[in-house]
């Protein structure tokens, strides 16, 4: 607990004591004056490394939770920060950094909101209450409260922390959100650009060359010479949307690649592509397992000269296995299916097991680790790059999926691919792509031009079309 004597507070009468009590006016810039007296419920900044975000937006909050209890109410403000080092650095170098120079006495403790999580906790003397999360779905639910979603752009699977926040501060509390850019694959990017929410959102943009202008005192050439990163300084400092810096897949690579010739439609009968019967090419299958929030997805490539085009993408949701597993059959009944990779992760074990026994050698079950992700995604992107695949043209939600993907570096440097989880899923229709692509990854052959013995081995192991046991090459089909 840190004491200081009691303020006099009930002289102020502005909600926001009259802007920070004046005398704390005189240390803030115009941008950080601005943010505080801007009143509105929903109110949104975006602004550079170190231009005082979390500072001045804690600071608001301090002043409100005074201003409440000078008219003897109680405030209560969670803050949810992209982890537990940021959630103790937002109240120890925000909240209580502003208590201890107004010389507000407080209470602090740090408590178990979990047995994962640890909750920090300010209490004021009138009772109003500020506690500090790392965010996650869990953690935005269960408050009635005003909340202040800190660097929202960095939150992990910020749209299920907005889909599970929105209840809390339905009750007229206040939302704030700071950030600065992090791509546009999150929803802090939607919140500042989506034109439909103009008239809803208070959106407020500092970069660094603005916040030197009105009084910041930084060097800008010696931070971008420190940096060293381009692309860094372009999101951290001036606020560009590099989304193109982390996707895997660029929207240009995507755009090449796009053709009103392949197609998302089931494919019920014999069909023709550029003069060649659909029944006389052969098909590559991915398939990626999804239960419950993710999807089950199933992609179709079918090879017509040198280029792999997109047939058919079958996409479902919280459908039972037996459902999958019949949709597969189908698959094999309708094409002429030389291998299928499937995603073998933890429930695709038994799918995989079972299609292998109804689909013999045709079937290929790929594990997820790091290194086969890794693999995947190259043979992908060098199909893209190489024009070797094509995929339907106009389709949103597969342009999404394609684009969200993101290679990162972990804590360790070690390379990991990540996707921010939304409705349509977690990239899952990038990975049965990624998975039909590696299934076409290797030769082929065609067992009708071999006469061997064994004519009378079942039907279901080597009928049609077939893989050579083991080989394994990163190019040709």
């Amino acid at each position: 607990m840190a004491s200081r004597r009691k303020p006099d507070v009930e002289r102020a009468s502005s909600p926001l004591l009259k802007n920070g009590l004046e005398a704390r006016s005189t240390v803030l810039l115009p941008y950080q004056q601005r943010w505080l007296e801007d009143r509105a419920r929903f109110k949104i900044g975006m602004f550079s490394r170190q231009t005082g975000k979390t500072f001045t937006a804690t600071l608001e909050i301090i002043l409100h939770c005074l201003a409440a209890e000078a008219q003897g109410k109680k405030a209560r403000w969670v803050i949810l920060s992209r982890g537990e080092r940021q959630a103790k650095e937002a109240m120890e170098e925000g909240c209580k950094r502003h208590l201890q120079a107004l010389n507000i006495a407080f209470n602090a403790l740090e408590k178990d909101f979990d047995a994962h999580t640890k909750a920090l906790e300010i209490t004021l003397p009138g009772g109003s209450r500020m506690t500090a999360l790392p965010a996650n779905p869990d953690t935005a639910r269960g408050f009635s409260a005003n909340v202040l979603l800190d660097e929202f752009a960095f939150h992990a699977d910020s749209r299920k922390i907005w889909q599970a926040l929105f209840p809390v501060i339905s009750a007229g509390h206040f939302l704030r959100v700071v950030s600065t850019p992090n791509g546009k694959g999150n929803k802090f990017y939607e919140l500042m650009t989506d034109a439909s929410l103009d008239q809803i959102w208070s959106r407020h943009v500092v970069d660094i060359h603005q916040a030197v202008a009105q009084g910041l005192p930084r060097d800008i050439a010696e931070l971008k010479a420190g940096i060293g990163d381009d692309d860094a300084w372009a999101q951290e400092y001036e606020l560009k949307w590099l989304d193109e810096a982390s996707a895997w897949l660029s929207y240009d690579l995507i755009n090449r690649c796009e053709d009103e010739a392949a197609t998302v439609e089931r494919a019920s009968s014999p069909y023709s592509v550029h003069g060649l019967e659909a029944r006389s090419t052969v098909a590559f299958l991915g398939v990626d397992i999804g239960a419950r929030h993710d999807l089950f997805v199933i992609w179709v490539l079918e090879a017509v000269g040198d280029v792999l085009w997109t047939r058919e993408v079958i996409a479902r949701q919280r459908i039972s296995f037996a459902e999958q597993d019949a949709l597969l059959d189908d698959c094999f009944q309708r094409y002429r299916v030389i291998r299928c990779c499937m995603d073998q992760t933890g429930m695709g074990e038994k799918p995989v097991e079972d299609a292998q026994r109804r689909h013999g050698s045709r079937i290929e079950g790929v594990i997820f680790t790091a290194a086969n992700k890794q693999h995947l995604a190259t043979v992908a992107k060098d199909a893209f790059e190489d024009r070797r695949v094509r995929i339907p043209k106009g389709q949103r939600e597969i342009r999404d999926d394609l684009h969200k993907l993101q290679k990162v570096t972990s804590p360790t440097g070690a390379p990991r691919f990540v996707a921010d989880r939304d409705s349509d899923g977690h990239a899952d229709r990038a990975w049965a792509l990624f998975l039909a692509l590696y299934a076409a990854a290797a030769p082929v052959i065609d067992f009708r031009q071999i006469q061997t013995a064994a004519r009378d081995t079942p039907a279901s192991d080597h009928a049609g079309w077939g893989t050579v046991a083991g080989s394994r090459v990163t190019h040709g089909w």
